[in-house]
């Protein structure tokens, strides 16, 4: 389900990654099934093979499960490698392409669970906004390594700016069921915030 950076090395971090990989499976299976609010976390870790206290070592709470993912990590690392003279708006747009289509073939399905989930639950929509921030100041910082001398505050809008576009794009694509291309509703999104 996770689309990270670098595969875990070593014995002991694959495991821990195919266990967290596997809990996230099991629980967006039964939240398909029988409802985020009618799923507890017990049912989750008997689903997935695990004690509810293996569950809270790896997600604190039911959210995080839903939640938590390796893509905000791996964008940064996108954004890091785009060439130094690129502007800020299109270091984001090619690096957020770059990321998606990653996730994009080997998750589309549990990307797309996730994205329906976090837009239909209250519990999850609620927690948006604290996740959006922490993404949009990584993104920020990120953008303001490559480029130390630009304008913290045009920084910090294009960063806010491509995250909406991002969202408007996950929104559209969930409301089609993920009928549309969602690589190509975010570059849609982008040519408007460049209008």
């Amino acid at each position: 389900m996770k689309a990270s950076p670098t595969p875990p090395t070593g014995l002991r971090a694959r495991k821990k990654a195919q266990v967290r990989r596997t809990i996230q499976e099991q629980a967006l299976r039964l939240f398909l099934s029988k409802g985020y609010e009618n799923t507890t976390v017990e049912e989750i870790a008997a689903a997935a093979g695990v004690s509810h206290m293996t569950f809270f070592r790896h997600f604190p709470t039911k959210e995080a499960v839903v939640e938590t993912d390796d893509y905000d990590p791996m964008i940064i690392q996108l954004i890091e490698r785009r060439p130094p003279d690129e502007d800020a708006l299109t270091a984001l747009h090619r690096a957020l392409i770059q990321g998606l289509e990653a996730v994009y073939a080997g998750d589309k399905d549990a990307l797309l669970v996730r994205a329906r989930l976090i837009l239909t639950t209250p519990a999850l929509r609620a927690r948006v906004w604290e996740n959006q921030y922490a993404t949009e100041r990584l993104f920020a910082e990120a953008l303001a390594a490559r480029q130390p001398e630009a304008d913290a505050l045009r920084i910090r809008v294009l960063s806010a700016a491509a995250l909406a576009a991002l969202n408007t794009a996950l929104a559209l694509w969930v409301d089609s069921g993920g009928a549309e291309d969602l690589p190509s509703l975010v570059d849609r999104a982008f040519r408007v915030l460049r209008g």
